[in-house]
């Protein structure tokens, strides 16, 4: 099935994420791809959606999928199979569109296993919902290997024209994240990955070291890049272990992105919390070659996550966020 983890999460040891973010937090969608076009809809919008578009004839059973800690996750059993649905009473539709749009982009490459994303819509008196396809999980039997393998294999096929960004603004758990189309990495990543983390943290905590020393940090990373040819590809942008799984067949599936088109290793920064081993990293750099000075750059990436750690869960995370900006910034002598 999907969803039994902390939708688009982390957990609290070390990985969980709750939704610290009211609704008016969160971005505004600059764009709605067709696909998902939103429309007033009553509380009965999932049901009439999977007896009429859905082609189903009668629902059998609704029953609850836990793990979830941002939304409700829902398992809709039909004449034509399951579906997965879920809702979310305080926010609107912009949430599961980002989610939407970027759960089809990865869909649409024909690599690694996603669910098909199938509607987004508004519930009355407030909230939305998403209903997309319900995988059955089983046991893994291909493991790591299969996993880096279908995931380079992704990244290759999701290639952008436009340059690094995305359609839309999406999340990352709660917080905004904002995917501006910009034609050159190091400024997207300094502006609108680690930016935007220091500014919410100088905001919320008043914490003006880390931003300042972030800041200086931000400024100052092209030396990380000497020789480095950066493509912006299509990333799942939330990867970590709550997000992974197997289907019954033991092939690798994707849950819950944070989609954008960036550099391809942005996509381990959650490593620390996926549990990335040997043999995914040779075969996912089977097919996507490993770039010079890759080891001195896992860090910079691992940032992102802790600054966004500690804008969600407070100061336990603040002290590996600021070790890595102390490091890089004595590497860097800046």
């Amino acid at each position: 099935m999907v969803g039994v983890a902390c939708p688009g999460a982390l957990s609290l040891s070390p990985c969980e994420r709750f939704p610290l973010f009211q609704s008016s937090s969160l971005p505004r969608i600059s764009s709605r791809p067709k696909q998902f076009t939103i429309v007033a809809m009553s509380e009965g919008s999932v049901r009439e959606w999977i007896l009429t578009e859905g082609k189903a004839t009668q629902i059998t059973r609704i029953s609850p999928v836990g793990g979830g800690c941002i939304n409700l996750a829902s398992r809709y059993d039909t004449d034509v199979g399951p579906f997965f649905v879920k809702t979310n009473r305080s926010v609107g539709p912009a949430m599961f569109e980002g989610e939407a749009l970027g759960l089809r982009l990865m869909y649409e490459t024909n690599t690694i296993r996603v669910p098909k994303p199938f509607k987004v819509g508004s519930l009355r008196g407030g909230g939305s919902f998403i209903i997309m396809e319900f995988i059955e999980i089983g046991a893994s039997r291909n493991g790591q290997a299969a996993l880096g393998r279908k995931l380079a294999e992704m990244h290759k096929a999701g290639k952008s024209d436009k340059g690094f960004g995305f359609e839309v603004d999406n999340t990352i758990g709660s917080t905004p994240q904002i995917n501006t189309w910009t034609s050159d990495w190091i400024e997207f990543y300094a502006k609108y990955r680690l930016g935007y983390q220091l500014k919410l943290a100088r905001d919320r905590y008043g914490d003006s070291s880390i931003y300042e020393k972030g800041q200086r940090l931000a400024q100052n990373l092209e030396p990380l890049f000497e020789d480095v040819v950066i493509e912006p590809y299509l990333l799942h942008g939330d990867l970590w272990s709550g997000n992974i799984t197997y289907d019954k067949n033991g092939k690798p599936v994707i849950l819950d992105p944070a989609c954008y088109y960036g550099h391809s290793e942005a996509e381990f920064g959650m490593s620390w919390c996926a549990g990335f081993g040997a043999s995914f990293y040779s075969s996912y750099f089977e097919v996507m070659p490993r770039q010079p000075g890759f080891e001195k750059r896992r860090d910079l990436y691992m940032l992102y996550h802790y600054l966004n750690h500690y804008n969600l869960f407070g100061s336990g995370y603040r002290s590996s966020a600021m070790s890595v900006i102390d490091n890089y910034l004595r590497v860097l002598k800046v």
